[in-house]
């Protein structure tokens, strides 16, 4: 038995939820997310509670159960609430601007690099070099500052480079020079 796939998923007020033909839809004040839910996996919607199980026991079901309720609870979580994720930029000359939907990076390169930001996702700087980004859709996000940390990761014997807020760096010893 899944620990998390049989956990109830709350709905909060203002959310509207509608299970139809395989298809799973949130809206709410921050907008509205879909997605296609497994043929293995039921969806029960009452009494404000959203509760996932298998139709039929076996290897593949179980292992979607607990991922299903997982990507529905965040979907809920993301039209109701919202998800942040900060980056952070370190070095000496490395930093970002906003311009509309575009972050312009200046990382040591000899150019500056252009990032669009797709849409469902706003991104806010801080003293150029805090970068938050929000939206809706976590998976989303996640791929974003994904993307966005691969532009310069953090390297390990200064930390320079983009990394997650949260993250901390394992900084090496240099060489030493032989005497």
């Amino acid at each position: 038995m899944s620990r998390i796939g049989k956990k109830p998923i709350p709905i909060p007020d203002k959310i509207k939820v509608l299970y139809k033909d395989g298809i799973f839809t949130v809206e709410g004040q921050k907008g509205s997310l879909s997605r296609p839910i497994h043929p293995l996996i039921e969806l029960e919607i009452k009494d404000g509670v959203v509760n996932v199980s298998m139709k039929k026991d076996g290897r593949v079901s179980r292992s979607l159960w607990g991922l299903t309720r997982s990507l529905v609870a965040n979907m809920v979580t993301g039209v109701n609430k919202g998800f942040e994720r900060v980056l952070e930029i370190n070095g000496i000359g490395y930093r970002a601007t906003l311009s509309g939907n575009r972050i312009v990076f200046n990382l040591g390169y000899s150019h500056p690099i252009d990032f669009d930001l797709p849409d469902g996702i706003s991104a806010a700087i801080d003293k150029n070099n805090i970068i938050k980004l929000s939206g809706i859709d976590k998976e989303k996000l996640g791929h974003i500052s994904a993307a966005i940390r691969r532009l310069r990761p953090p390297e390990p014997y200064k930390g320079k480079g983009i990394k997650y807020a949260e993250e901390y760096i394992h900084k090496k010893a240099g060489k030493t020079a032989a005497r």
